[in-house]
């Protein structure tokens, strides 16, 4: 598990005039993240060494008596494990291999699958037609386009109810000013994680979603992966989220994952 550099925090907050406390609440409703980026999206002083780490779209190089899912949702997002920042992430991911992400982002999914192919494991190119009925018919493909790892920080979208948050914005019976102050440092901080540059539309993994819609990662559910679809093929808008429990997870039980689409 990965710590929040509290120090970063702190130092936003005194930038901004934020209070000690709310600094510190904050801190505690804050969760670090991956996002998977376009070399170009990078930082420019991370550009020099970086690593791909991904690849959106394409098509998949499964382990022999593997196909295709059932329903053939097209090959969305492949992360190789072994070429994440360790420790970045609060959730355990596998150490190695490639997590192949398998939905339909232009619709609601009839069916959808999170596939781990440990490193080493003999896999072979599948292609992108099949039959149905004695008739050939096609898979969707996505243009693949690789990703590279920026470590970046979310925090919950109901942080500012914290205590010392709520009080802070309750001073004088007017909020819209320090609503504008925790705005500027909110943003602060989570652009200084990302060193100085958070993405936008962009594939995340681990941290709280930045849904649409009511968030899917509640309760006893976290995320595990968030997919723009403007990430993956620029003229679909949908936001698709796959949300699961840390020890499933953990487990790579990823038969038990929740998947929603929003609009």
């Amino acid at each position: 598990m990965t710590s929040i550099d509290e120090r970063l925090v702190r130092e936003r907050a005194a930038e901004h005039g934020v209070p000690d406390a709310v600094a510190r609440e904050f801190t505690a409703r804050s969760r670090p993240c991956l996002y998977l980026v376009p070399h170009g999206d990078l930082p420019e002083s991370r550009r020099k060494d970086a690593r791909p780490a991904a690849r959106t779209g394409g098509l998949p190089a499964l382990p022999d008596g593997v196909d295709w899912p059932a329903g053939k949702g097209p090959l969305v997002l492949s992360v190789d494990c072994g070429a994440l920042p360790r420790g970045a992430l609060d959730i355990e991911l596998p150490a190695d291999g490639h997590l192949l992400f398998f939905t339909e982002i232009e619709y609601p999914p009839d069916s959808a699958m999170v596939l781990h192919v440990p490193v080493g494991t003999p896999t072979t190119e599948r292609v992108a037609t099949y039959e149905f009925d004695g008739e050939p018919m096609q898979v969707k493909v996505y243009a693949p386009q690789t990703l590279y790892p920026l470590a970046g920080l979310t925090v919950d979208e109901d942080w500012r109810e914290s205590p010392a948050t709520r009080a802070f914005l309750d001073e004088g019976g007017n909020d819209d000013d320090n609503d504008g102050v925790l705005d500027s440092f909110e943003e602060a901080v989570l652009a200084a994680a990302s060193d100085g540059s958070r993405p936008g539309v962009t594939v995340q993994i681990g941290g709280f979603s930045q849904s649409w819609d009511m968030a899917p990662d509640e309760g006893d559910l976290v995320l595990l992966a968030q997919l723009a679809g403007q990430a993956i093929d620029y003229d679909v808008r949908t936001m698709n989220l796959i949300v699961g429990t840390r020890q499933d997870i953990a487990a790579q039980r990823y038969a038990d994952l929740q998947y929603e689409q929003q609009c």
